[in-house]
């Protein structure tokens, strides 16, 4: 196997554009908000890896899992993380000095962002395009580029989580967060039955 640059830059460019949009850059958004970003972003980059690792070796098996229930347990992760995010009083999570206290160990974080992402990248388009380059681009390097591109926009996501949580009151950044967790959830639950 020999490393190919075009393709790795193809599937960077591809993947990374495909993934902007995607409902796992808005959940890491929101899990920055509330955890530590370095935790999530190890966390999603783990998932992301095992999921090019299949994509790449098994693409076309992909589709033999029921997309509803893919969908389902989707959905039942994004609520639980709004109702993680949600409740409490408007003291919660205050430290001391005020600060907003982030959801701690690496862990529970690491375990938290695996799973969400995990689950609900089963059959994405990112993956679809992943197991379709690699078919044609080489293995190696489509899953280079792939990954490359989808740990960048998880990157991305937590840095604007970061930068929003500084500004906002960690209150404020929870219910917002909440509420886009709790849209994700609908959302997954709505293509079940849209497709």
């Amino acid at each position: 196997m020999h490393l190919d640059p075009l393709a790795i830059v193809t599937a960077f460019g591809l993947i990374f554009l495909a993934e902007l949009p995607d409902k796992t850059m808005f959940a890491s958004l929101a899990m920055g908000t509330r955890m530590r970003p370095l935790y999530v972003w190890f966390g999603t980059s783990s998932a992301f890896i095992v999921h090019v690792a299949i994509a790449v070796g098994a693409g076309s098996l992909i589709g033999l899992l029921p997309d509803w229930l893919v969908k389902a347990v989707s959905a039942a992760l994004f609520a639980f993380g709004a109702f993680m995010l949600l409740r409490g009083g408007d003291d919660e999570g205050e430290g001391e000095d005020g600060a907003g206290r982030a959801v701690t160990g690496f862990w529970p974080v690491w375990t938290t962002a695996f799973m969400a992402v995990f689950i609900s990248e089963w059959g994405d388009l990112t993956q679809i395009t992943t197991a379709n380059l690699a078919a044609t681009n080489g293995v190696l390097s489509t899953a280079i580029g792939s990954a490359a591109a989808l740990m960048s926009v998880s990157a991305l996501a937590l840095l604007a989580g970061r930068f929003i949580a500084k500004r906002v009151p960690l209150r404020t950044v929870q219910r917002v967060g909440g509420l886009c967790m709790l849209a994700l959830a609908v959302w997954s639950v709505a293509e079940i039955f849209v497709g």
